[in-house]
């Protein structure tokens, strides 16, 4: 019987299979990965065929994925997590303070989803905490990344008493909501289906940081055609399996001004001579910030959290 993952537990899943009902599976044996460093063989979201017995399920095969999006493992060095697969796209949930979620770690999440081509929302929540000063400075940013293709909104999740915004964008698709801990993702995902009851935090004095109250990644169904896949808070966001030659590829302001850089695919836009994209930063065609991300991916520097 087919089935797809809603909850992954390390050993247990949860799976939704074609009778409607949810089961507890538990993976048949080791499966082959072709030589691929994934901490985990099967995700939230993955399509698999399971056998019952007793209402108990084993997880027999994992069926050809759409996409997936991956980070770096914090457990495992030189593996990757696979944090969803086959969604249509994702949602970044950040704030502009309290906590601030820095552009670096933004726009390396929008390239891991760009890499797998995989469309990208970015929602800033806490409006209500901002000045009007923090507001202006913000909307520009979010102009740019409108201008390339990232779908942005600025909500209020634990006071807005619409957000029929954010309904629209997720209606009819699978997807993965991501943020850092303290960003008030577990807040937003409650407020949109009472079905959904996620712990909430509170943010340290201290650090200024969240504490973390999502363990496991976990789907959950809005109606027919909607779901959404909680993660955990993020710390940090490494990239994975990418050479310093293709990441300009996943930016998309850069993607094709870097085709008249004078070396062309060669070019790193770091300091070659006669390079579109470095041209188009004097020219403010690209922003400083995100050329300034780019610069940190490419040359392998840490400017993730």
């Amino acid at each position: 019987m087919k089935g797809r993952i809603f909850k992954s537990t390390g050993s247990w899943y949860e799976v939704l299979a074609e009778d409607k009902k949810k089961y507890a599976c538990r993976i048949r044996g080791k499966f082959r990965l072709d030589e691929k460093k994934e901490s985990n063989p099967v995700a939230v979201g993955d399509y698999v065929m399971i056998e019952l017995e007793n209402e108990v399920g084993s997880i027999t095969e994992i069926l050809p994925r759409q996409n997936h999006i991956l980070r770096q493992s914090v457990k495992k060095t030189g593996h990757a997590s696979v944090l969803a697969a086959n969604v249509d796209q994702v949602m970044l949930v950040a704030t502009f303070k309290q906590p601030r979620t820095s552009w670096g770690f933004i726009d390396r999440f929008l390239v891991a989803a760009e890499s797998f081509r995989i469309p990208q929302v970015l929602v800033f929540n806490k409006r209500d905490i901002l000045t009007q000063d923090q507001l202006e400075e913000l909307l520009p940013m979010l102009n740019r990344y409108e201008s390339f293709g990232v779908a942005t909104q600025v909500i209020s999740a634990g006071f807005d008493s619409d957000i029929s915004s954010v309904e629209k964008v997720l209606d009819g698709k699978t997807t993965l909501v991501a943020g850092h801990s303290g960003v008030g993702k577990s807040t937003l995902l409650n407020r949109l289906s009472p079905e959904i009851v996620q712990a909430t935090g509170i943010i340290s004095d201290f650090s200024d940081k969240g504490t973390h109250t999502t363990t496991f990644a976990e789907m959950f169904q809005l109606n027919e055609a909607t779901f959404i896949i909680d993660t955990p808070g993020i710390k940090e966001w490494g990239l994975v399996d990418m050479e310093p030659q293709e990441i300009s590829d996943y930016f998309p302001e850069m993607r094709d001004l870097r085709l008249n850089c004078k070396f062309g695919a060669r070019c790193l836009h770091i300091n070659e001579p006669k390079c579109a994209i470095i041209e188009a930063v004097e020219k403010n065609q690209i922003a400083l910030s995100r050329y300034e991300s780019y610069l940190s991916m490419a040359l392998g520097m840490d400017n993730r959290k």
